[in-house]
């Protein structure tokens, strides 16, 4: 099988892949790149394939930098099937409408910026809007069951479950005698709301996400109690707690941690406003689709309780009722869109409270270096959002182990499963793909980098040191293809 990685090689974002069937060419996930501009005009680089070519599209779950460019695809050609979980597609159509509205919107602001100057003629169209979503959502499959094999022409595909968010799956492709395995996002096997992801089966070669290869996640019990003293202190200082949050799992998990805090009497019941309608609409899927959850989870939504209410929470829906909020006395806890900050309703409660002393913002998500988030963790004076340049002098928290990625020993776990295939990294940042090969070594594991852009066969290209072309090696050399 040759594989063709059109994002998420070399980096953590815009999962899109091409794989070479016998059947035909599918495409496993379309994602949008998000993060610093560079990447972002990413989202605007041509398909280097005809969209009307392609066989089908799979999905692994409803995160925008997996789904996020699906309708750019239908705008150009693609009229085929596009498979998924029921609850990815459930959720799909909220994150994509979401995208949409966002788009449009923020072409509308740009072009009346521009036409101050004279200069409208130079403002990109938004990539997509509504009718192209709701033309997307008209292909949409939700056939995939777990460990059921669907035909996709003559492809052969086993959705597994895994643990990532609401729906998410990691497939194996059989096409005559090779099988292989493209991970999608893998879950935290200490989760706190997902079920573990399932085991998957022996394979040729595995396609594995290593947001966190290099590293090991803080325990679950660990965690809670940062959060718990996090959310102690920052009451104590009096001002907003601003908690910036992915609408598909983070935002449940939190939600659900804050009213198990306040119930036991851990941290104070201060006001809580979930300002992101997206969130809102999809923590109703995860009534629809408790049986993926723990335990404690499902059994609370059996019983008919909400778990992801704490007693004071406010569900903000407009962007007026979101303004207002900054002029709330005293301290209060907002949970806002999105989770690493390059846009939405949480760049409005940073402009008017990051430069003060009393503003707590905890960091509960992955953030790209390049992003607004990065450049907080990474300690910068000043930040720009929305066209001002903003002091920071708000205490900067992070609580890591909160991820929905799965972190070294989850991923070992998953390939230990699949036997001993040939290992393919994507969905990493370099140098953390980079520290993860040798591990892979020891345990005698064949493993390389998924090159940028670059078509590989999966089961017979090898990389020197498992680095294509271009990427540093160890000692900092650059290898050139001649090498």
């Amino acid at each position: 099988m040759h594989l063709q990685s059109l994002g998420a090689a070399l980096t953590v974002t815009g999962s899109a892949h091409l794989l070479e069937t016998r059947g035909g060419p599918v495409l496993i996930d379309c994602g949008m790149f998000q993060g610093g501009d560079e990447l972002e005009a990413r989202n605007r680089e041509p398909f280097p394939f005809d969209p009307a070519d392609l066989q089908a599209v799979l999905l692994t779950h409803a995160h925008l930098d997996h789904i996020g460019r699906l309708p750019l695809l239908v705008r150009q050609g693609f009229r085929g099937p596009v498979y998924c979980t029921p609850p990815t597609a459930a959720l799909a159509e909220t994150v994509l409408l979401d995208s949409a509205r966002l788009q449009v919107e923020g072409y509308r602001q740009d072009l009346r910026r521009a036409r101050r100057t004279g200069r409208e003629d130079e403002v990109p169209g938004p990539l997509y809007d509504e009718e192209d979503v709701h033309r997307t959502l008209a292909l949409l499959r939700p056939a995939f069951e777990f460990g059921e094999t669907l035909k996709v022409g003559r492809l052969r595909v086993t959705p597994g479950r895994a643990g990532h968010i609401l729906g998410s799956a990691y497939l194996l492709l059989e096409d005559g005698d090779a099988r292989v395995i493209l991970s999608g996002d893998l879950g935290n096997r200490e989760s706190g709301l997902q079920l573990d992801f399932a085991p998957p089966p022996h394979a040729d070669a595995v396609v594995t996400e290593s947001t966190y290869a290099d590293h090991r996640h803080r325990s679950l019990q660990g965690t809670l109690a940062e959060l718990r003293d996090t959310l102690r202190q920052s009451v104590r200082a009096g001002g907003k707690i601003l908690i910036p949050s992915f609408a598909i799992e983070r935002t449940q998990f939190i939600l659900s941690e804050l009213r198990n805090l306040m119930e036991a009497g851990e941290v104070p019941r201060i006001p809580v406003f979930l300002d992101s309608p997206m969130a809102s609409r999809a923590t109703h899927a995860y009534f629809e689709f408790g049986d993926e959850l723990i335990p404690p989870v499902r059994e609370a939504l059996q019983r008919g309780d909400d778990p992801f209410r704490p007693s004071t929470l406010h569900t903000v829906l407009t962007g007026e009722e979101s303004q207002r909020l900054n002029r709330y006395d005293g301290p209060a806890i907002i949970l806002a869109g999105n989770g690493m900050m390059t846009g939405g309703r949480i760049q409005h409660h940073l402009k008017h409270h990051l430069w003060k002393p009393s503003t707590s913002l905890i960091i509960v998500s992955y953030q790209s270096p390049s992003s607004l988030g990065g450049r907080l963790i990474a300690g910068a004076d000043t930040v720009r959002i929305m066209g001002e340049e903003i002091a920071v002098r708000a205490q900067i928290h992070t609580i890591g182990g909160f991820s929905a990625h799965a972190d070294q020993d989850d991923l070992l776990a998953f390939l230990d499963a699949a036997g001993q295939p040939r290992v393919w990294l994507v969905h990493g940042e370099p140098e953390v793909m980079e520290a993860f090969l040798p591990v892979l070594e020891a345990r005698g594991l064949s493993a390389n980098l998924v090159p940028d852009r670059g078509r590989v066969d999966l089961l017979t290209t090898a990389f020197p040191g498992g680095r294509p072309p271009g990427i540093p090696g160890s000692d900092g050399r650059v290898r050139r293809p001649e090498e």
